[in-house]
């Protein structure tokens, strides 16, 4: 399970751990995007910082129709306890979890200041 909580934008925010390309971990909180449906957005300084391997350029519409080109990079992250090789969407906003990350959780949100964001695995059968 992944716990986190609703900021004073009303932003559901969680801890993440990504490994950097030296080996650390490193934490950084993101915000829950359910209108994304990538995997996990860093901004570039980020992405620098954590020395990410560029892996190609991706292409989306955004909310507002517009279409945008961004690079792509590979990173690995802890999600649940396993670790995961997802792509990072290179974006100029806050760190985005996407609705691929999510992908098989449940996520629980009380949607008040210092409310409680869960994210639980659905066991299907």
């Amino acid at each position: 399970m992944i716990t986190g909580i609703v900021n004073a934008d009303f932003e559901p925010i969680i801890p993440l751990s990504i490994c950097g390309s030296d080996g650390k971990v490193y934490t950084q909180e993101a915000i829950v995007d359910t209108g994304f449906n990538g995997w996990l957005s860093l901004p570039s300084d980020l992405i620098a910082e954590l020395n990410l391997e560029w892996k190609r350029r991706g292409r989306a519409v955004l909310g507002d129709g517009t279409e945008c080109v961004f690079d792509v990079y590979e990173a690995v992250l802890v999600w649940d306890g396993n670790m995961l090789t997802i792509p990072i969407d290179e974006a100029d906003s806050e760190p985005l979890v996407g609705m691929s990350l999510m992908e098989g959780y449940q996520l629980t949100v009380q949607v008040f200041e210092g409310g409680h964001v869960e994210l639980s695995k659905v066991n299907t059968v």
